[in-house]
């Protein structure tokens, strides 16, 4: 049983770096054929300083938690990934604004310390942003910043000139524009984060019949939300399914464990069939078709 694909109506121009950068930084865990995530995604809070109509926030009932990940947590990630000679991409973004976060500069130093050969990129609205802080990120190791301006055009102009104030180009400070209408989906690729819209602002209904093409995202991401929680996807807003916690095990463990896998073999195969995935709109197969591919090829010298 399948649903029809709701129409795009907006096709952020990002996607097609961002799936240059994910199969440039393909790499498989050393002397095994089992693919790294090219993508390790941070939700480093519980806390958004906004409430936007196509966000799950937008809901009266959905929880704004004012915590913050332990240090400690996030340099066993660190140093765990480096064993792994990981060089892929650490983004801080998830469901939340990581600029509340004040350590968010020992972060970001911690991982250009440990990881130096990864990308490491931030997600932001930039409303707390200044020069001084804008400078501070970048000083501290961040590679690339992504400002979604949410104010309309002067915005947009007040983040350009932040930007050359602080003497950084546009290939490293990314200004996005999310003040578009409705009908253009705001400036962004909208979903209806795996069903979780229905009460938001903006509300976008959880399918009514599954998807039955693949999806990629556990194949190429590893995503942990601010408590050690690590997620399928950045699209469960409503953290319906985990894969494990990095506070009581290790990266590998949870990146191979048996519910990683059997999601993953499933999704790459078009089986939607479990929650949240089966109510999920999101396409899911414009990046990591190589890393689908590797994990195919391991799993049939697996069985």
């Amino acid at each position: 049983m399948e649903t029809t694909e709701k129409k795009i109506n907006f096709f952020d121009p990002q996607i097609t770096h961002k799936k240059k950068l994910v199969f440039e930084r393909f790499q498989y865990i050393p002397n095994t054929k089992i693919p790294l995530p090219s993508e390790v995604e941070i939700s480093e809070s519980g806390t958004c300083n906004r409430v936007c109509s196509f966000c799950p926030r937008s809901d009266p009932n959905y929880p704004d938690i004012k915590e913050f990940i332990k240090t400690k947590l996030y340099k066993k990630l660190c140093l765990e990934l480096s064993k792994l000679k990981y060089s892929g991409t650490v983004r801080f973004s998830g469901f939340v604004e990581p600029t509340l976060d004040k350590n968010i500069y020992n972060l970001i130093k911690m991982t250009r310390t440990i990881l130096t050969r990864s990308n490491i990129a931030m997600v932001t609205n930039g409303d707390v942003l200044n020069e001084k802080r804008l400078k501070k990120l970048f000083e501290n190791g961040l590679n690339k910043l992504f400002i979604s301006a949410y104010d309309g055009h002067e915005d947009v102009q007040k983040f350009h000139k932040i930007r050359i104030a602080a003497k950084l180009n546009e290939s490293q400070v990314v200004i996005r524009d999310r003040s578009l209408p409705p009908e253009k989906d705001f400036g962004l690729t909208i979903s209806n984060r795996s069903g979780m819209l229905k009460n938001a602002g903006h509300k976008i209904l959880p399918l009514e019949k599954k998807l039955n093409h693949p999806c990629y995202y556990p194949s190429y991401t590893f995503f942990m939300d601010y408590n050690g929680d690590v997620l399928m996807c950045a699209h469960d807003w409503g953290k319906k399914r985990i894969l494990g916690n990095l506070n009581k095990s290790s990266f590998m463990e949870i990146w191979t464990s048996q519910i990683a896998n059997v999601s993953r073999n499933k999704l790459n195969n078009g089986n939607r069939g479990f929650s949240p995935c089966n109510v999920c709109d999101v396409h899911g197969t414009l990046i990591g078709e190589k890393h689908s591919k590797a994990w195919e090829k391991y799993y049939e010298k697996k069985i």
